[in-house]
């Protein structure tokens, strides 16, 4: 029982470290976490804010942007560090640590209870050990009287009667008194025998055991310690590897062939400055001996009487050729008009933006073209099963997709028409420009000057347009689309054809402008397919259009209709 004590306390040290190796974890997580979350701060600070057509293309742009997107990948790695920190180590420590305390109490409470237990059988032994001590005192009292009253001549014979029974009673107390002590005595014996050989050692065992324990954990969470760190280490290289490949991408001459491509107006150099002779009005003599300052081939041109050229207009033609890579004068700061073909523009830039319309109204012919196709299914649908429609309903429609089939027909040939007028001026320039060409590489990518950078230039400019994906079934609100998204979609006057039908789902609220509300299990009619963005279009019986999430209809496209399909 003298170790007890120090077994309390050798615990109880035990825990305090494991409780502070777990604040030092908990320190170590929150430093993890802030790191990251700094990380992901700063990496959305430096972030492009506007949309990624916008942003200039140039190689150490790009590369930066790289940069960014990998410390933000590393970023997320050190939150996956914290995480494993928080569940596979903090998280372990606390729980063990309050099992470990209430391990403790138990075997400590039961070392306390096993010693009350021997000091009760001790005390019981005592006391009869003090018991048939007093009762011998009293038995050896009453024999001194007895013998006393005995050898006394004087003593009556009731007196020595009276003190021989007394005598006799101290003495069977006292014989009783032994027994009792000596049961006693062998009662301690055994549960000290007890104590000291099962119950203390099995104790002891038990906090030696919780001991082990509590140092086998620590080991292993020093290990989850290390391993969260070694297990994010390939990703984290990658990382590092990423931001390298990125400073390596950095290519000056590329960048340096974007900005001549997004700038290069296409004009030509200025010409020479003439000569400007004020000294023609003076009379000169040959006696003067003076030479005139004219150049000789001014001289000889000027030999011959004939008009003179103006010099204050060849004057101004030449400072209206020099505003182009000079100074420009203040009434070239003023905005040109927005002229249609755009000649305000100089040669190249005029030669992309004629591209981008080409492009754009060749988009807009090939949907026109797309619409007049489904018209067409649609009415042999009609003329095959009358029940579903009036085929002749449809003429109206179709002549009027064929009339804006021309236009757009009329105004692409027109825009190339501009098109090879310029391409004629810039292929007829002399052939200081070819010999320029000849030495400079175009590059692949082009980048217009507002920064936006393509590979092809009839897509320069271009941003795809797309509206929002719809939410999920389970989530009956979907994302808010644009309010403005869908105006210029039902600019048309004449209803779009029913290529199908849908029946929905699930309701929808349709509280965003531009989309339909309807009910579970309305029937409505499909009048333009999914374009990949997650909405069709649809219109009720009563003729109300909008656009409804696809993921909440079922819809079975017609047979002769354009991408007929049945999906869900």
């Amino acid at each position: 029982m003298d170790q007890f004590d120090n077994l309390d306390k050798h615990t109880q040290w035990g825990i305090d470290f494991l409780e502070r190796y777990a604040k030092f974890v908990k320190e170590r997580l929150d430093i993890e976490q802030n790191y990251a979350k700094q990380l992901r701060s700063l990496v959305k600070k430096y972030c492009p804010k506007r949309s990624k057509d916008e942003e200039p293309r140039f190689t150490s742009c790009l590369s930066f942007y790289s940069i960014l997107n990998e410390l933000n990948d590393y970023a997320g790695q050190r939150e996956v560090v914290a995480e494993e920190i928080a569940h596979k180590v903090y998280g372990e420590l606390m729980r063990y640590s309050q099992d470990l305390k209430a391990e403790r109490k138990h075997h400590l409470q039961e070392g306390r209870k096993a010693q009350q237990c021997l000091d009760h059988s001790w005390k019981q032994m005592d006391n009869s050990k003090k018991k048939f001590e007093r009762e011998c005192k009293e038995a050896e009292k009453s024999q001194l009287t007895f013998d006393r009253l005995d050898n006394d001549i004087n003593a009556t014979k009731s007196e020595v009667e009276k003190a021989k029974a007394q005598l006799y009673l101290r003495t069977h107390m006292a014989d009783e008194s032994k027994n009792e002590y000596a049961a006693q005595l062998q009662n301690f014996n055994a549960d000290q025998w007890k104590h000291f050989n099962n119950a203390i050692p099995h104790i002891f065992k038990n906090l030696q055991d919780m001991d082990e324990r509590r140092t086998v954990k620590l080991g292993e969470t020093y290990r989850s310690f290390a391993e969260a760190e070694r297990r994010v280490i390939p990703i984290v290289s990658k990382c590092l590897e990423g931001m390298v490949s990125a400073a390596k991408a950095v290519n000056e001459r590329k960048d340096s062939a974007i900005v001549v491509e997004s700038f290069k107006s296409g004009f030509d150099p200025p010409s020479d400055f003439p000569f400007e002779d004020f000294s023609q009005n003076l009379s000169r003599t040959g006696s003067d001996g003076t030479i005139s300052n004219t150049p000789k081939g001014e001289r000889d041109r000027d030999g011959a009487p004939g008009p003179r050229s103006d010099p204050k207009h060849q004057m101004s033609r030449t400072k209206n050729k020099l505003w182009r890579f000079g100074k420009k004068p203040k009434w070239s700061v003023k905005m040109a008009p927005s002229l249609e073909d755009f000649s305000h523009f100089p040669p190249e830039q005029r030669r992309k933006r004629l591209l981008q319309r080409i492009d754009e109204l060749n988009k807009e012919l090939q949907k026109e073209m797309d619409q007049r196709d489904a018209l067409n299914k649609m009415k042999d649908v009609y003329e095959k099963n009358p029940q579903m429609g009036d085929p002749s309903s449809l003429q109206p429609k179709i002549s009027e997709t064929i009339c804006n089939m021309e236009k757009l027909r009329s105004e692409i040939h027109k825009n190339e028409t501009w098109l090879s007028e310029v391409e004629g001026k810039q292929s007829s320039r002399g052939d200081r420009r070819h010999s320029a060409d000849n030495h400079h590489q175009t590059p692949q990518g082009r980048e217009s000057p507002e920064g936006s950078y393509t590979d092809d230039t009839s897509q320069e400019h271009h941003t795809p347009h797309r509206r929002p994906s719809p939410a999920q079934p389970g989530n009956p609100n979907p994302p808010n689309p644009d309010p403005h998204e869908f105006d210029d979609e039902f600019d048309d006057d004449d209803p779009l054809p029913v290529i199908g039908h849908c029946k929905a789902l699930y309701s929808f609220g349709g509280q965003n402008e531009g989309t339909l509300v309807m009910a579970e299990d309305e029937v409505l009619y499909i009048i333009e397919e999914d374009k990949g963005d997650g909405w069709t279009r649809a219109r009720k019986q009563s003729g109300e259009e909008g656009y409804v999430p696809t993921s909440y209809v079922e819809i079975t496209m017609e047979k002769n209709s354009k991408g007929a399909v049945t999906y869900i």
